[in-house]
């Protein structure tokens, strides 16, 4: 293989990762704020993330069959304007406070990725030899976390920087103070995803203009029912399921189990954290909601993320990715059950440490999942990015039993996520020896 031939559309498929990381991320911030404004239980705010994956779910496998009608280029640039047109909704969903139009705007964002997710992993995998292909995938999802480990910062800073009102607080002020607070939210939202949806059509004219390979023309769309009978794919496909569901659930709840946990004041009276946040936030925090003080620091969970998949990169070049994703299941384990029985600092700084092990899995999972599958490799693709849905299901269910019994008890459930995953690691260890 020309490695030059195919160093330009690798630059230009990554930037595609980092938009939808960016994207993905962002969306955990609107959370918070739209808790009390539309004063949702911790179950609803969880449906938030259920309209955004249950796209993947339901659009996977028929944004193959759009691929194979117009071809993977034009299919970037349509999942790029159906983004646009999900983030330009926002404006009315904002302007109109109806939390049903927000939902959709979700829907129609996430439809627009899975064209992108559904075309790019499988191009990123074959554009180069076959033994690379994991490190590829994994340098490529380095971006991804790139954009995930800036979302934050812009999400703390955008979203949740001004002061958010309770139900209760709303609820006592007169008529004229009521309209002028929701005004304010509407901006609040409106003003970064309108700028958002213009980049996004500037991304989509750009990508007009861009050459790519003719590695993968069109997707046939035979082959479903045999693609289904390989058993590393279905098991690779559940396990994408709960990666992307544990990965999302401790992302979409970091804020709220931190002011559960009353980091905001611990964060205000430990010095170096306090510093830490004033960095990253760049104003005092006497300024700032609670909610805007704990966002800060979700920045190191995707940070993580981010590094590791960088270093992930070159451990599945030099190592057996079966055995590289195991390591990473068992500290994701351990991490998660050091945040379950402690508190304060250690319990915030352990859970945050599970982004470093999430790194990874994706692009491991899914490169261990397809690598013996050939001309069959775009229904792969559809049908584990299908299993994308695990962030629609996973995160109200943790929801849920927050609910019921609080934090500590519903990461049980992340644990569970993360012992299949460890268990996937073993059984393609054996079977691909």
């Amino acid at each position: 293989m020309n490695k030059n031939k195919y160093l330009f559309p690798f630059i230009a498929l990554t930037s595609l990762f980092f938009l939808w990381g960016f994207l993905t991320v962002l969306v955990d911030f609107l959370i918070p704020r739209l808790k009390e404004i539309f004063t949702l239980t911790y179950f609803q705010a969880g449906l938030v993330q259920f309209a955004f994956f249950m796209a993947y779910f339901l659009l996977s496998i028929p944004a193959g069959f759009i691929l194979s009608k117009i071809g993977y280029k034009k299919g970037i640039i349509l999942g790029l304007l159906t983004m646009a047109l999900g983030c330009f909704l926002f404006y009315p969903a904002a302007e109109f406070r109806t939390f049903s139009i927000f939902l959709m705007a979700y829907f129609i964002l996430a439809g627009g990725m899975t064209i992108l997710q559904v075309a790019a992993n499988p191009f990123v995998a074959v554009l180069g030899d076959k033994k690379g292909a994991s490190s590829r995938l994994n340098l490529a999802q380095a971006f991804n976390s790139l954009g995930t480990a800036i979302a934050p910062a812009i999400g703390a800073t955008f979203l949740l920087s001004d002061t958010i009102k309770t139900t209760a607080e709303i609820d006592i002020l007169s008529e004229i103070e009521k309209s002028a607070y929701y005004i304010a939210e509407a901006v609040a939202v409106q003003t970064p995803f309108v700028l958002l949806s213009a980049c996004i059509v500037v991304l989509a004219v750009i990508f007009a203009f861009v050459k790519l390979p003719s590695i993968i023309k069109t997707v046939s769309n035979s082959g479903y029912r045999e693609v289904l009978k390989n058993k590393v794919l279905m098991m690779g496909a559940f396990a994408i399921l709960v990666y992307v569901g544990a990965e999302v659930a401790i992302g979409s709840y970091l804020v709220n189990y931190f002011i559960d946990m009353d980091m905001h004041l611990i964060i205000q009276s430990t010095p170096w954290m306090n510093n830490i946040a004033i960095n990253i936030l760049n104003t005092d925090l006497g300024s700032l909601d609670k909610r805007a003080i704990v966002g800060a620091f979700v920045t190191f969970y995707w940070s993580g993320a981010m590094i590791g998949r960088f270093v992930g990169a070159y451990l599945t070049s030099k190592n057996n990715p079966s055995k590289v994703l195991g390591f990473f299941a068992i500290g994701a384990l351990l991490f998660i059950v050091i945040s379950m029985n402690t508190v304060g600092i250690i319990s915030m700084w352990s859970i945050l440490a599970v982004g470093l092990f999430n790194s990874i899995m994706f692009p491991t999972i899914f490169t261990l999942s397809i690598q013996d599958i050939d001309e069959l490799k775009p229904q792969a693709s559809g049908i584990l990015c299908t299993m994308i849905v695990g962030g629609a299901i996973i995160p109200p269910l943790y929801g849920f039993i927050t609910d019921l019994s609080g934090f500590k008890t519903a990461m049980i459930l992340l644990l569970a996520c993360y012992g299949y995953i460890y268990y996937f690691a073993k059984s393609t260890s054996k079977n691909l020896a």
